[in-house]
């Protein structure tokens, strides 16, 4: 199994449906298990940090016409503009977000504390010079996505965690920005989503997140040493 897979995928697996979006993983064998979103407010589609695949706009065609593609995590550039440029729309970037435009090859919209007149909220989680990244929550329905700060594939998770910090914010976990903060379903940036009890699942991995460290780390140390 490849970790990460950079051609464009011909297929693709289907995660998270909901009244009001959807997801994927373009590429389901790789480890990163880097997953997508498309969240429908109002008839219009934003696609958040994609991975292209065949047949992916099919997906979320359903939900309305594509109004925006979204960055939020500054390496989560990805596909976006490739995706923007095929329904002819801009790629939005947080407002702070820095050294990302130069690396999107298609126009760019910026948006502050919410997404472009959506009703969609943008929670700073983590900004400094190695690491910058927003969480999106629509409060019409419960919805929050978190492209890095918190994962569901295995190297994310300590013991019986169902959702984890990312193994680099164990140790300081950005809990302010997401305090208050009581979804209805987690949507990730790896791994497929919290859809259920998604608001004790998020408490509790922020709350866990450095006492799971070391287990995490040790975990992670014996799959990296060699057989």
């Amino acid at each position: 199994m490849s970790f990460r897979v950079d051609e464009r995928a011909s297929e693709f697996r289907e995660i998270d449906r909901f009244e009001g979006g959807v997801g994927w993983i373009a590429h389901p064998d790789e480890t990163m298990q880097r997953a997508s979103h498309a969240l429908a407010v109002d008839g219009d589609v934003w696609v958040i940090d994609p991975v292209d695949a065949d047949g992916i706009d099919d997906l979320f065609d359903e939900f309305g016409d594509v109004a925006g593609v979204v960055v939020a995590l500054d390496r989560h550039k990805r596909d976006a503009a490739a995706v923007a440029d095929r329904h002819d729309v801009p790629v939005y970037l947080p407002e702070f977000f820095e050294g990302v435009t130069e690396d999107v090859d298609a126009a760019v919209a910026r948006f502050d504390d919410e997404l472009s007149d959506t009703g969609i909220r943008s929670l700073t989680v983590v900004d400094n010079r190695f690491w910058q990244e927003v969480a999106l929550y629509n409060p019409a329905d419960g919805t929050l996505v978190v492209p890095e700060t918190v994962g569901t594939v295995d190297y994310f998770l300590a013991g019986d965690e169902t959702l984890g910090v990312h193994p680099a914010l164990r140790l300081k976990p950005p809990r302010r920005p997401l305090r208050g903060v009581a979804p209805e379903r987690v949507l990730v940036g790896h791994g497929a989503g919290v859809m259920d009890d998604a608001a004790r699942a998020l408490e509790n991995a922020l709350a866990r997140s450095r006492r799971g460290a070391p287990r995490l780390y040790a975990s992670t140390a014996r799959e990296m040493l060699p057989i």
